[in-house]
């Protein structure tokens, strides 16, 4: 009876031992978890009724190309930035146009009361004088030399007369159109008796929205130097971005970006165009040049804008519905994982980047397991 009982004490033990070594291997193993303790791995359960309100998704391996995440700031498209500059000195009598005015081509921006102007318009009218007069002289020593009452020399020597001053003409007439001086002008200036006038006016270069003024009436202007106005075609503009060494290689000109302001509402198309040969010492960073539409003309100059590169570099990622993340009191991601039908856990996520609908999960997830992408109110509430 002795040996009985000391037989039954052992095999209890060893039953006993065996469950703690089970138990164990169980809570090192999370995978073991649910088999031996379905309600500690499951933490909310859901009724058939209620089942019929979740919408449970797998997680899903995809391809993406890489997209980096930067900021920028608005400046004007230099290709299309023009200053506009007087060729002639003087004070200023008349401005005609202000920041924000859309301006043609060769539009008047305002008028120079200038010295130059004079002169020039003088000058020309001495050489087409030289002219008219070599024209009738050698028309002159064309009929005495068919009679022969001249050398045929003094009739080249008009010749060359006539080519000198329409030389001079020419050039006067270049001076002009330097000057900025139309063409009505000219032909006003071909009037011998007509009063000159000492006014010129400065037009715009190009055509575009005035973004800058830079005079004001009376101010004396400098030839060649004074910049009067900055006029931009404000279509399109560029959003000066930034880029870490870590990105640097997946970035190429080409790549499209979708640039974004939370107080506009509006999201902007650009193209990555330059990227930068130095590095920004203060940023530790390299400046990259986005040319972008500018959508009803809303971005302005210095403005920040968040924005997404769309490299053309792919790579695998595990995705799962982005409607299926959650966050806790503390901002921390978290989905819901069906451990088994009708039971389901509460698990923390790693995040990345997030595509059509889809977001990234880096860490807490492995490809096919079952999440629920609609209906979280119901396990929340339980």
């Amino acid at each position: 009876m002795r040996r009985w009982l000391l037989f039954a004490a052992l095999a209890a033990l060893s039953l006993f031992v065996s469950a703690c070594d089970t138990e164990k291997a169980a809570l090192a193993d999370p995978s073991r978890q649910a088999s031996l303790n379905p309600q500690r791995a499951s933490d909310y359960s859901l009724t058939p009724d209620q089942l019929a309100h979740i919408k449970v998704e797998p997680v899903l391996r995809a391809s993406w190309a890489e997209a980096i995440h930067t900021t920028g700031t608005v400046d004007w498209n230099a290709n299309s930035t023009t200053p506009a500059i007087t060729q002639v000195n003087g004070p200023i009598v008349h401005l005609l146009a202000n920041p924000g005015d859309t301006v043609t081509a060769g539009q008047p921006l305002l008028f120079v009361s200038s010295p130059d102007v004079v002169n020039a318009v003088a000058a020309y009218r001495k050489a087409r004088n030289r002219q008219q007069l070599a024209q009738r002289a050698l028309e002159r020593n064309a009929d005495l030399l068919k009679h022969d009452a001249i050398a045929k020399k003094d009739y080249e020597s008009s010749e060359a007369d006539l080519n000198d001053a329409t030389t001079d003409v020419e050039n006067c007439l270049e001076a002009l159109r330097i000057f900025g001086i139309s063409k009505e002008d000219i032909a006003a200036a071909d009037r011998q008796n007509a009063a000159i006038s000492p006014e010129l006016p400065v037009r715009a270069p190009v055509g575009g929205v005035i973004v800058q003024k830079l005079v004001a009436p009376g101010q004396l202007i400098q030839a060649g130097s004074t910049i009067c106005y900055v006029i931009s075609d404000t279509s399109t503009v560029w959003v000066q971005g930034h880029i870490f060494d870590r990105d640097l290689a997946s970035v190429r000109p080409g790549d499209t970006v979708e640039e974004t302001n939370p107080s506009l509402g509006v999201v902007f198309h650009g193209v990555v165009e330059y990227i930068g040969a130095a590095l920004d010492p203060a940023t530790r960073t390299t400046p990259v040049r986005i040319v972008t539409r500018n959508t009803r003309g809303l971005l302005k100059k210095d403005m920040f804008l968040d924005a997404v590169i769309h490299t053309r570099t792919r790579r695998n990622v595990l995705t799962i519905p982005s409607a299926a993340v959650l966050r806790n009191e503390q901002n921390e991601p978290y989905v819901y994982v069906q451990a088994q039908p009708g039971r389901f856990e509460r698990r923390l996520v790693g995040l990345g980047a997030q595509q059509d609908g889809r977001t990234e999960v880096v860490s807490g997830l492995q490809e096919g397991e079952q999440v629920v992408a609609e209906g979280s109110l119901f396990l929340q509430g339980s």
